[in-house]
């Protein structure tokens, strides 16, 4: 097999799939060294950063860089190709070797690179896949993604409500319900809530140094929360990676914001802005009203439960976060969680239509 000094791969990688993935490993095991240029239009729902991230985190080993190129494609056209190229060369400075595509139009980019051209699987026989057909069915095109493009993809279903109002019960119902679909729902994850953890250790650290210490003796301060809402961020995101089109979270970094106005009092900003940092798409609020109070050992202030439903309440209009109120006994509860999550899932993705393309 020749082997080439410098290779280039080049696409719009929106989103990347298997097939993209492929070309890159196969022109990386041809070239001493290996170039990926992401080009993303203005007019593209999916911003170049991402694309340029998430080749970078399953293409280690190759140097991947990003360009914004807003003419639309015309093979047919040299003037066309003239503004493509300007592109690709202010991108990629130095002298390319071979250019590697599953494209037809790869001969010509080749050409005018002065480079070998190699083509790679043109007829998508390993990897039957392309770009339009995962905007138009990610879910149908899930096995071909990679972890960073399904954690960004997942459909993210946050469960929160007021202490002992069957939060963690629904949570996990939503995700046995899901994972019993089969097939890729299968792999549904479902994220705890960190904030319990965090609490039991402070407890055992208390009794640690006072045996007979109960859970009205833990108390919290405005530091703890920060690190709470971090690490259920990083936790649901872990869990992403890894999972179906929709992630089952029992509670997130929003519900945080409200926890410390329970345990601390005001507001905390650090908290508030760590919250934001990840996309949610649904969250799902827990009536107090009907659901009898609890006490695990981790739990008090049964008569503070209106006031956090409330509070809740606000912040989710407040913030304009999509959200459904779910009520009534356990069963009724759990038929319109999923009937709010499904019609999240049949909302689709919608991706922006990219530029049009002559071939």
């Amino acid at each position: 097999m020749k082997r080439y000094e410098h290779g280039l791969v080049l696409g719009k990688f929106y989103p990347p799939h298997a097939g993209h993935h492929h070309l890159v490993e196969t022109a990386r095991d041809q070239c001493e060294r290996l170039t990926v240029l992401v080009c993303a239009a203005s007019v593209e729902s999916v911003p170049l950063a991402d694309r340029v991230a998430w080749m970078r985190e399953v293409h280690p080993d190759v140097t991947v860089v990003g360009a914004v190129d807003d003419t639309h494609m015309d093979v047919h056209d040299p003037a066309v190709w003239d503004a493509h190229m300007a592109v690709f060369t202010a991108a990629v400075p130095e002298r390319v070797d071979a250019v590697f595509t599953s494209e037809a139009y790869g001969e010509e980019l080749g050409r005018r690179f002065g480079a070998a051209s190699v083509l790679v699987d043109p007829d998508r026989t390993l990897f039957p896949v392309s770009g339009t057909a995962v905007r138009k069915d990610p879910v149908g095109c899930w096995d071909f993604l990679r972890p960073p493009v399904r954690a960004a993809l997942a459909r993210r279903v946050v469960v929160l409500g007021a202490e002992s109002t069957g939060t963690t019960t629904l949570a996990r119902a939503l995700t046995g319900h899901y994972r019993d679909r089969g097939g890729i729902w299968a792999r549904t994850a479902y994220v705890a809530e960190y904030g319990r953890e965090y609490s039991e250790r402070k407890l055992a650290a208390l009794r640690a140094r006072w045996p007979g210490a109960a859970w009205e003796d833990v108390t919290f301060i405005t530091e703890d929360f920060p690190l709470i809402a971090e690490a259920q961020n990083d936790r649901e995101e872990a869990a992403a990676r890894t999972g179906s089109p929709v992630l089952l979270c029992d509670t997130d970094s929003f519900a945080t914001t409200v926890w410390h106005e329970r345990y601390v009092g005001g507001r905390n900003p650090l908290v508030e802005e760590i919250a934001d940092r990840t996309a949610h798409h649904l969250w799902l609020l827990t009536d107090h009203e009907g659901v009898a109070f609890e006490d695990d050992g981790l739990r008090d202030g049964e008569e503070l439960r209106p006031w956090m439903t409330e509070r809740f309440r606000a912040e989710l209009t407040r913030t304009g976060r999509r959200f459904v109120e779910i009520t009534g006994p356990p069963e009724a509860r759990l038929a319109a969680a999923v009937a709010a999550v499904d019609e999240l899932l049949a909302t689709g993705w919608d991706f922006a239509a990219p530029l049009p393309e002559t071939r």
